[in-house]
């Protein structure tokens, strides 16, 4: 039976969930439909969804649909819980976007639209909510082919139907041999259908349907052509490989590890790796799942195309690559906000600390961290939606009454010259020393590490500790303490002692040349940016361009069609926030705006940002620029200024 894994997205509101509900109706996967207004739905079972009445948690279901076996994937569309989607995306054989035929093309979808681009996943399109007052699925269409893509195109229904001489040229366009039969006029319609499937997964076509899913219209239609139009080619033969999208913790705090299958045949009991190389992890699956919704049966084996869980791995993350597939796939979108946990006595720190640390493996966009000097527990998110459904499943799940402190813009740091950092660690009975370049690395790059030390100079284990001590996170500036970011780091030489050097010392030397190194650097902040695209009436073209100017935003020369404009520009996470209000106002709410992370670029407030953020980079003991030597016994330390005179090797 051919696997397919079939993914659902669409902005918040668009009918999604209650599509999923027919899908599996129509396939007998379930027995009655249930309605998101009406907390029944199959997918949708947390209380936090039923109440709220959206995703929150990418759930799965599994039909069948005559030779094919579907994996249901039902994702968040609210664009606080776009990271839990994008974890979706890399086990996708093909994606479903639903649209409202009222709203159209809306600001979620675009981001949505760009990520299944950047993954490579063959698409459709369900332009759902015809039944409404000012549907008009034609107006849709044409919006995706403006807004997202030239190639999409409506469908027929049904399959057997013939095809309209729009889709025949719109296929034959796209396929040399097709193209001259239909010039002469013989191109049939069977050789179209013959044709399209290839297409569809190659991205050459994106088929457009339409229908309610809530008064059930245009769900059979839309599934055989999803028959139709779709397929797989997995192999059984090969070695197990696979791919990690989600972490769980059931009601025991077991730790279920949801995997996509890639090929071969996993069995229950056996070794599995999984992790990057060389520092590869292996652990024995104790315990295979197949879920449907929230119930699962125990299985012995899974096989390629499947989605399965599995009990027994204890720290693969989300993305990681298990057997065979030996990568690690990361998320692309980025939160731009951070936020203090408050909690109070009775809370127990250890409790806090333990939660936390499993909402952090369920979701690593969180980046949980403990700051030990000022004993606080922060936490990154996408915005205050996340952080509202945060406190209620520390409160349902965890029975730990918290909240959180008002969401502040994420800051990073860089540097913008080339320079050298040194750092020497030899209190009584230690010994290491490191050399270090340091320089400034592409936008959205991170810290990234070379290796130019030769193994004469230092062994290659301690050439290895100070590469992990140098990639683990938690490096952060000069400026205002944020993180280092879009850094290379290279290693030049380093020095160990055959009797005192020990474990951490080279995790000493190596954090001190790093801050040397950044001591004498020109530091740079940066901040989080957003594309933006404003839709407007012209009218309100000069007074939106004006408004975004004096929020220290960018724009291009907006696209004026008739009475309507667009407005594309970039524009800092801090001042457009909550923008969305501010544009409703100045239109009487007839704009409509889309916001996407961006990446960083230079604080455009940087005096500002610092004076509020009154870092002060002397202050951290465990982050220090100061070196230690030794002399007659005893240790002394060495300011950051005066610490290459001292070393012991010479690199310049």
């Amino acid at each position: 039976m051919n696997n397919i894994t079939v993914g659902l997205l669409a902005h918040v509101d668009a009918g999604k969930t209650t599509f999923a509900e027919q899908l599996l109706y129509h396939t007998e996967a379930i027995r009655s439909r249930g309605r998101v207004d009406h907390q029944d739905t199959f997918l949708d079972t947390h209380e936090i969804e039923k109440a709220r009445g959206i995703t929150v948690f990418a759930d799965q279901a599994e039909f069948v649909y005559k030779d094919s076996r579907y994996f249901l994937l039902d994702t968040p569309g609210h664009v606080d819980f776009s990271p839990e989607m994008e974890r979706c995306l890399q086990v996708l054989d093909y994606a479903v976007v639903i649209l409202s035929a009222v709203e159209g093309v809306e600001s979620h979808t675009e981001t949505v639209w760009q990520l299944l681009r950047q993954h490579d996943i063959p698409t459709l399109f369900f332009i759902n909510k015809t039944d409404r007052a000012g549907a008009d699925p034609q107006r849709v269409l044409e919006e995706i082919r403006q807004q997202l893509s030239t190639k999409a195109v409506m469908v027929p229904q049904l399959p057997g139907e013939g095809l309209t001489e729009e889709l025949k040229s719109f296929i034959a366009e796209r396929d040399d041999a097709l193209l001259e039969l239909y010039l002469e006029g013989t191109l049939s319609d069977n050789a179209c259908r013959s044709a399209l499937p290839g297409m569809i997964q190659r991205g050459e076509i994106f088929p457009c349907m339409q229908g309610s899913a809530l008064l059930d219209q245009g769900v059979d239609e839309f599934l055989e052509v999803l028959d139709a139009l779709t397929f797989t080619e997995y192999d059984y033969q090969l070695p197990f490989a696979g791919r990690v999208y989600k972490i769980r913790h059931d009601e025991k705090g077991t730790r279920i590890t949801y995997i996509k299958a890639l090929q071969g045949v996993l069995k229950n009991r056996e070794v599995l790796e999984y992790g990057n190389h060389p520092e590869r992890s292996s652990e024995r699956v104790t315990g295979i799942r197949k879920y449907n919704g929230t119930r699962y049966t125990s299985a012995d084996w899974a096989a390629a195309g499947e989605l399965f869980a599995v009990v027994g791995l204890s720290e693969a993350l989300p993305g990681a690559g298990v057997g065979e597939l030996t990568d690690q796939q990361d998320s692309g979108l980025i939160p731009t906000l951070k936020s203090k946990v408050l909690f109070k006595p009775p809370v127990h720190l250890k409790e806090l600390l333990h939660a936390f640390g499993q909402l952090g493996a369920e979701d690593p966009s969180l980046n949980v961290s403990w700051d030990e000097e000022l004993q606080e527990l922060h936490i990154h998110v996408m915005g205050g939606i996340q952080l509202e459904i945060l406190e209620q499943i520390m409160a349902e799940r965890f029975h730990i009454p918290i909240t959180f402190g008002p969401p502040e813009i994420l800051y990073k740091e860089t540097i913008t010259d080339t320079v050298y950092g040194c750092g020497h660690f030899e209190p009584l009975g230690h010994y290491a020393e490191v050399h270090l370049k340091l320089e400034p690395g592409e936008r959205g790059s991170g810290i990234t590490y070379i290796n130019n030390c030769h193994p004469d100079d230092l062994a290659v284990g301690y050439q290895h500790q100070i590469e992990q001590h140098l990639l683990e996170s938690g490096h952060h500036g000069l400026l205002t303490g944020s993180p280092l970011t879009d850094l290379k780091i290279t290693l030049l030489s380093g020095r160990a002692h055959n009797k005192h050097t020990s474990g951490g010392d080279f995790r000493e030397a190596a954090y001190r040349a790093l801050r040397q190194g950044l001591e004498q650097a020109e530091n740079l902040l940066l901040e989080p940016v957003y594309d933006l695209k404003i839709r407007i009436d012209s009218d309100y073209v000069g007074k939106v361009m004006s408004d975004i100017q004096q929020a220290s935003g960018s724009f291009y020369p907006p696209e004026i069609t008739e009475s309507k404009a667009v407005i594309t520009g970039t524009v800092p996470a801090a001042s457009f926030m909550n923008y969305g209000v501010r544009l409703a106002s100045m239109t009487q709410g007839k704009g409509s705006l889309s916001l996407r992370v961006a990446g960083y670029q230079p604080c455009h407030q940087t005096e500002t940002v610092i004076q509020q953020r009154n870092y002060n980079k002397n202050a951290d003991p465990a982050y220090s620029s100061t070196s230690i030597f030794c002399s007659k016994g005893q240790a002394y330390p060495v300011p950051w200024e005066e610490a290459e005179q001292h070393m012991h090797i010479k690199v310049r």
